[in-house]
């Protein structure tokens, strides 16, 4: 187990109050079980939160596994940004997998993370076979000198927030939906790497990002906001796809930052996903594309003009 964030290193053994779950995207969700494990803590009890790395379904299901919402480092940032000093990544194997109900309860949360108090969402589950539930846990923490809180979804449009909404919604390029599940833009980083030089070529720059992380919205075009190197966060219009007008093959990412053009080869980037402005779509020539990356910077100008930068 590794613990991270600003107080990682911290070798004060006070106990805790722990937020437990896979936080994969860190939506509206978990933050309610940050929310709740701050709210307890006070003074007498050291917030954290556990997650796995990987996501469990990777060693229990690897042909169902989900592509992960985030990295790991940016799962922690998240966290740590909600007010945690201190993430615990429990590394999730096969060994784990097969552990016990009672020992995950009495060895990992009660002595080895000296849980006082453990919050989950209800349809948590662990131990060996996926067989302790909540209520399960609750009684072997009072076995082993915890608390157990549980907290109903929190729910948007009627149906629970979960991870798997967030997907669905990233996936068919609505971001504005995944952000407002969420309850912050959704976002990839990356390496900027070299392409081809054709949108140069149009009059349009572009960054081409690699990125880290596993899924990225549907094909199409998008209003971004981009966080440089330093951390300046500027505005542009974004393409995820083929690039059909040329015969690509790869999927790319690539973002136009306005009234900015600057080498940013080998940096990393974030770009983050205001709303989708269209689906991406074959033209007859260079010409009739660059008339449309007018109108969809134009388009996207539009969008995000009226609001300050966000955090990033």
């Amino acid at each position: 187990m590794q613990w991270q964030g600003p107080g990682a290193s911290d070798p004060e053994r006070r106990p805790a109050a722990l937020a437990v779950g896979n936080f994969d995207g860190v939506h509206r969700g978990h933050q309610e079980l940050v929310r709740r494990v701050l709210a307890a803590a006070g003074s007498e009890l050291a917030p954290a939160a556990l997650t796995f790395e990987p996501h469990p379904s990777r060693v229990l299901a690897p042909e169902r596994a989900p592509a992960a919402l985030m990295t790991l480092a940016q799962k922690v940032e998240a966290l740590v940004g909600l007010g945690l000093p201190r993430v615990a990544v429990l590394p999730f194997d096969e060994a784990l997998a097969a552990l016990p109900a009672a020992d995950f309860a009495r060895g990992l949360l009660g002595e080895r993370l000296n849980a006082r108090l453990v919050v989950v969402g209800t349809g948590f589950r662990f131990g060996r076979g996926r067989s302790g539930d909540v209520e399960a846990l609750a009684r072997l923490g009072r076995d082993c000198g915890f608390e157990v809180r549980a907290v109903e979804n929190v729910s948007d449009e009627g149906a629970p927030i979960s991870s798997t909404r967030v997907r669905e919604a990233v996936a068919r390029g609505a971001v504005d939906a995944a952000g407002r599940l969420l309850g912050r833009l959704l976002f990839v980083d990356g390496e900027v790497v070299r392409g081809d030089g054709r949108a140069r070529g149009l009059g349009f720059p572009t960054a081409n990002v690699q990125p880290y992380n596993e899924l990225l919205p549907g094909n199409g075009v998008y209003a971004v906001w981009v966080r440089l190197p330093e951390g300046v966060v500027v505005p542009g219009v974004a393409n995820i796809g083929r690039r059909p007008t040329f015969g690509g093959n790869e999927v790319r990412l690539e973002a136009h930052l306005f009234d900015l053009d600057r080498d940013l080869y080998g940096e990393k980037v974030r770009v983050a996903f205001g709303l989708r402005l269209r689906e991406e779509r074959r033209f007859s020539g260079p010409d009739a594309l660059r008339a449309q990356i007018v109108a969809d910077a134009g388009d996207a100008r539009r969008v995000l003009g009226g609001a300050a930068a966000p955090a990033l």
